[in-house]
Parts: structure tokens; sequence; C-alpha cells
């Protein structure tokens, strides 16, 4: 019998407890620095409001627009958060290790699909935050090159995320603005995905993969792996798969739909493992962050932005016009973050330009790969690969992220304009 798979991974949402004696200063040394940005957009935002930077009338419509964005985030992050502590990420991964018999070639391919199918299905930050770790505790115990492995967790995060409103919360917004269904956001943007799985495919191999850069030609399996709690581990994989079937084949909300899966999770862990239940789940930073930001790019939108953006998106709906809007996108995305860089642009497109959308949509999800603060997803990233000891050089991770920056994007255009 093989040893059992670790648990105890740190979740995303915590920020630890405050001492006896701490006051609120202490309270506030003791947060995480993305804590800190989460609640000073927050409090800008707020300011905006009260002192009429931003009138009442568009910030409440930006509310409503994102209150069921927020309850879906906050649903799905804690059903993958407990998916993951039910071992199904660990059991998946020791598997595909085992699938790939020792050859690096054939592990590449699962992991490549592996990471893909993940952040299409339960969106690129449960890539990051939940996968990460779980790869490279598996790198070290089996003898697998860790920053491989490291790679292909956060370049799919990122490039694997235009399939489904699910992958990504700026897919959300664009399938709202286009009227597009989960099953018609993927009937359009099938083969822009598959050809930015493609071009990252090409650029890890070549980058982190191929013989002379992960040291190695051959691993070691590991042994069968052994959950557990082998009903929870099924509940919970029953649950996420439920979950996807309701989004793409029943005219369900999202945050419905996550929302249901999440209580099915939650149910099987109060009868099995009370304790793992703990307000910390909750993903407190991002449901402080996304409001903030939509309050303060409303604001800097009313008073500036959007005429910079108008020059530089231009209102061309063709080719060429797509090729602009998408890489003004990723150029924002690196320079700001992908979500305030999706929300300015959008508030520029013509409502009628759903191609220049879409192609905006493609900047800003394939696009943010060469700064660490171009998505939430890398910077989470950095932190679980900091957590792990895995280091990153930094010079290489900004150069081979500019190189599938442009190529991965050009290459998901051009199949958008094939597919339109």
């Amino acid at each position: 019998m093989v040893r059992e798979v670790p648990e105890g991974r740190p979740g995303s949402g915590g920020t630890g407890d405050v001492g006896p004696g701490e006051g609120p200063r202490g309270w506030v040394r003791g947060l995480h620095p993305l804590d800190r940005l989460a609640g000073g957009l927050l409090a800008l935002g707020l300011l905006a409001v009260v002192t009429g930077l931003l009138p009442e009338d568009p910030a409440a419509a930006e509310m409503r627009r994102v209150g069921p964005l927020v309850v879906f985030l906050g649903t799905v992050i804690v059903m993958a958060e407990l998916t993951g502590r039910a071992q199904v990420f660990d059991v998946v991964a020791a598997w595909v290790a085992r699938a790939g018999q020792g050859r690096y070639p054939l592990l590449f391919g699962l992991c490549v699909a592996f990471a893909s199918l993940t952040t299409i299905t339960l969106n690129l930050d449960t890539t990051a935050v939940l996968l990460t770790p779980v790869m490279l505790a598996l790198a070290t115990r089996v003898g697998i090159a860790a920053v491989p492995l490291a790679m292909t967790t956060v370049w799919l995060a990122n490039t694997a995320s235009l399939l489904l409103p699910v992958s990504n919360l700026t897919n959300l917004l664009a399938a709202e603005r286009v009227a597009l269904s989960p099953s018609g956001l993927a009937a359009v943007m099938w083969l822009p995905q598959l050809a930015a799985i493609a071009m990252t495919s090409l650029w890890l191999w070549v980058f982190y993969w191929r013989r002379g850069r992960r040291g190695a030609d051959r691993y070691t399996p590991p042994g069968p792996p052994v959950a557990r709690d082998p009903v929870l581990l099924r509940i919970c994989a029953v649950a996420c798969g439920g979950f996807l079937l309701a989004i793409l084949l029943a005219d369900v909300p999202l945050w419905a739909a996550s929302s249901a899966a999440m209580v099915v999770v939650v149910v099987a862990f109060a009868v099995r493992r009370r304790q793992e239940l703990r307000l910390s789940l909750v993903p407190w930073r991002l449901l402080v962050l996304v409001p903030g930001m939509f309050l303060v790019v409303q604001t800097v939108d009313a008073h500036g932005l959007h005429g910079l953006l108008e020059s530089a998106l231009g209102s061309g709906n063709g080719f060429l016009g797509m090729l602009r809007s998408a890489g003004v996108g990723a150029g924002l995305s690196n320079v700001l973050n992908n979500l305030p860089a999706y929300l300015a642009g959008e508030a520029v497109v013509p409502a009628g330009n759903h191609e220049q959308l879409l192609a905006l949509l493609i900047g800003v999800n394939v696009g943010p790969l060469v700064t660490p603060w171009a998505s939430l997803a890398t910077l989470l990233w950095f932190e679980r690969c900091r957590f792990h000891g895995t280091r990153i050089a930094l010079g290489r991770f900004v150069s081979t992220g500019l190189v599938l920056s442009v190529t991965g994007t050009a290459a998901a255009v051009c199949a958008l304009a094939l597919v339109g």
C-alpha cells in the first residue's frame, strides 16, 4: 500500500487569527498584501460614491451587475477548496503521473489536459491555488522536475480560461454583454481555446519540458493513490460533474448551479468531516476585491480613461480591429491587471461589435503572462510556489511569458476570425 497523498494545503481566503492584546493596527499588519489591496480598492470605490466622483445611479447599476458574479465566485471557490481537501485533485494528479508510465512526453500531454480541464471547468483561480501545490508535491514525491509542472499550471490557468463563463470572471462579463449562454460561448470560443492551448503546449515544451530543460529522461511513477475518505471523494467529484452538466445542458444561472453544488459538498463535509468547515474557506479577498475594482474602474473611466481607450481600441469589428483590441487588452493587462483592463475596454467597445469584444476577451485572458501582477491567478500561483520552496526565475518568467503572450493571443484571434 502506498502512502496517503498529503493534505493541508493553505486556503485562498484566510488571513490568520489575531492574537490576544493585538489592536486594529496589529490586525492590519497581519493581513496579506493582496488583502490590503482588496480593502483599499473597496474603500476608494465607496469614497468615490460618497464624494460624488461616481454618481449613485451608475454605481448602483454596477453593484446590481456584480452581485450574481460575487455569489458565483464565492460558492464555486468554496466548492473547489473542499473538493481539493477531499483529495480529488491529489488522486487525479497521482493517476496522471502513473498513466505517464515514466515517460516525460506522455506525462506532458496528460498534465496539459489535466490543467486545462481544471481551468475550464472550475476557473483559473482553482488551478492556481489548488492544483499548483498538488502538482508540486507530486513532483517532490516521485522526482519529477518542479518548474515544468509549475509553469504548466500558471500558463494554462490563464490561456485555458476562454471556453466557458465559469472559466474566468471576464468570461462571465463578456457572455452577459453579448447575450451568450454557456453552450453558446463554447460554440464561439472552442477553436480560439484550442489554438491557445496548442500554442501554450508548444512553448511549454520548448522552454521547460524538453530534455535539455527538464534534466532527466524518465521518472519513477508513483503507486496507486489512496484516499483518506473514498466516500467523500466520490461525492465531491460527482458534485463537480453535476455542476458542469448543469451549466452546459440546462438553462440555469451560474450562481444557482454553483450554489447547489457547493451545498452538496458542504453537507457532505458536515456529515463526515465537520472540523474542516471554517469561515476561512470563504474567499473574502475576492469578495471584497471584485466590487471595489468595479467601482474604481467605473470612476476612472468617467474621468478620462474612456477617451484614451477609445483612441487605442478604435471601433473596427473586422480582423485588424480584433487584433488591435486583443493587443491593447493584453498590454493593459500586463501593465495593470486583466480584470480592470477588461472592464475599462468593455465600456469602450461599441454595443454591436461582438467580435471586437471577444477579441478583447482573448487579449485579457491569454495575454496576461508577462508580469506577476497581470492576473490574480498568477499572483496566487507565485504565492503557492514560494510556500512550496520552488524558485521561479523572474527574468525567464517574463521573457518566455512574452513569447507566449504575443503568439498565443495572435493564434486565438485568428481562430476567432475563422469561427466568425
